[in-house]
Parts: C-alpha cells; sequence; structure tokens
C-alpha cells in the first residue's frame, strides 16, 4: 500500500511539473509576442495599415463586406508587410513619407527599388482609395471641382466616359486615374501598383481595376464594377485633393 501511495505522488509531482513547464513556456511564448509586436507596430518609422472612417459593409450593395475586408485587411497590410520588411536595411527612408518615397522612386536604392515601387506603390495607391470612396457619397459635384472638370473636358458626362472607358481598357492589373498635370486635368491609367506621381503628375481619383478589388462580386464584369463604384465616390474629397496641387 505505501508503494502504491508513493506511486500516486510520483505521478501526481509530474502533472504538475509537466504543468509548470507549460505555462512557464506560454509566458515565454508571449513575452516573444510582445517584443515582435513592439518591433513591428511601435516604432514612428514603421508604416502601418490605416484604419478606415466606415465599416466593410458600409459601402453596400456597390462594394460588398468580403471583398472591402480582404482587399483592406489582407491585400493592403500585406503591401504594407512587404514595403517594411524591405525597409529594414535603411533606416534613413523608414523615415520619409510614402508619397516622398514614391514621388523620388528613382533615387531609392536599386536593389530595393522594385519592392518600394510595387509595395511601396500599392501602400499608397491604396491610402489613397480608401480616402476617396465613402457610404455618404450624393453625387453631387462641389463647385470648383465641377467647373475645373469643364474647362478641361467639357462637360462631366465626357470626363466620366473617358475615365469609364480608360478603366476599362486597362489590360490586367493596375489603375485608372484623374490628375494634374500642368494645371490641367487628365485621365490616365497605370499598370500594377505604379502611381502617377513618380512621373510629376498628382493624382486627385483613383479607381482600383485589379480582380481582387471586385472579384467575389462581379467576376470578370469589371464594367459593372466601375458602374457601382461612381456611386461612392467621395467628390468633396477629390476637390480637396485638387485644391491641395
Amino acid at each position: 500500500m505505501t508503494t502504491y501511495l508513493r506511486q500516486i505522488a510520483l505521478m501526481d509531482a509530474g502533472r504538475v511539473l509537466f504543468s509548470m513547464t507549460i505555462y512557464l513556456r506560454q509566458i515565454v511564448i508571449l513575452k516573444h509576442i510582445d517584443r515582435y509586436k513592439y518591433l513591428m507596430y511601435s516604432s514612428e518609422h514603421m508604416f502601418e495599415l490605416p484604419k478606415l472612417t466606415y465599416s466593410y459593409d458600409a459601402l453596400e450593395p456597390y462594394i460588398d463586406a468580403q471583398t472591402m475586408e480582404i482587399h483592406h485587411s489582407k491585400h493592403h497590410a500585406a503591401y504594407i508587410a512587404n514595403l517594411n520588411r524591405a525597409l529594414e536595411p535603411h533606416p534613413d527612408l523608414q523615415k520619409m513619407a510614402i508619397e516622398d518615397l514614391i514621388k523620388n522612386l528613382n533615387n531609392t536604392p536599386k536593389d530595393i527599388r522594385t519592392a518600394i515601387r510595387n509595395n511601396g506603390g500599392g501602400h499608397y495607391n491604396h491610402s489613397l482609395f480608401w480616402k476617396l470612396i465613402t457610404p455618404t457619397a450624393r453625387g453631387k459635384v462641389p463647385s470648383k471641382l465641377d467647373k475645373k472638370i469643364s474647362a478641361d473636358f467639357g462637360t462631366f458626362s465626357t470626363f466620366k466616359e473617358i475615365f469609364t472607358k480608360t478603366a476599362l481598357g486597362r489590360f490586367g492589373s493596375g489603375w485608372a486615374w484623374l490628375v494634374v498635370e500642368n494645371d490641367k486635368l487628365a485621365v490616365l491609367s497605370t499598370p500594377n501598383q505604379d502611381n502617377p506621381i513618380s512621373e510629376g503628375r498628382f493624382p486627385i481619383l483613383g479607381l482600383d481595376v485589379w480582380e481582387h478589388a471586385y472579384y467575389l462580386k462581379y467576376q470578370s464584369r469589371r464594367a459593372e464594377y466601375i458602374e457601382a463604384w461612381w456611386n461612392v465616390v467621395d467628390w468633396k474629397q477629390v476637390e480637396a485633393y485638387l485644391l491641395q496641387v
């Protein structure tokens, strides 16, 4: 009986020791996670995913909630993570605003220029994109922007037709833009995550025509996506960007 009780006691002690070991390992892991989070997110020089001013489902029925969530929390976040990774050996570049990085792309180190172009461009483009759409769009174009569009395109309808045609005509992945160039408005498109600011033009409106921006809801029907997008354009923000140039 005594031997049996000793065996039970040893087994209980073993269970306690095992539990303590697991507990201590969890503490160590949590400390490492906290340290990792600190390194990744607390530095003022690392780029972070911007928060949206509206919920993922706020743009329904024009842009669906699932697309918005994946687009923002997965695709945009991946561009930022890859950009931060590329900039790790270059603390001087980490201090630059994303706009300045993209604007001065040709002055960045050659070994990471493509990474900055693709991932920095992805971060900059999407940061603009989120601000240029809103659930409270009313479709009314503010007066100063309306006058400028009419002066440079003839009518708003003509501008809309040109922009839509440009967005539809972008082969593969890319963006359609309304830009300011030499004090004139112009419509153009760029491939992949390129931005007109790298060529001295100033974007005031941008539309993402990568398939990840619309495929869950519209599949291959890009024209329907573009037509729906016009309903959520924040024209007040477009005018604000125009007045900043």
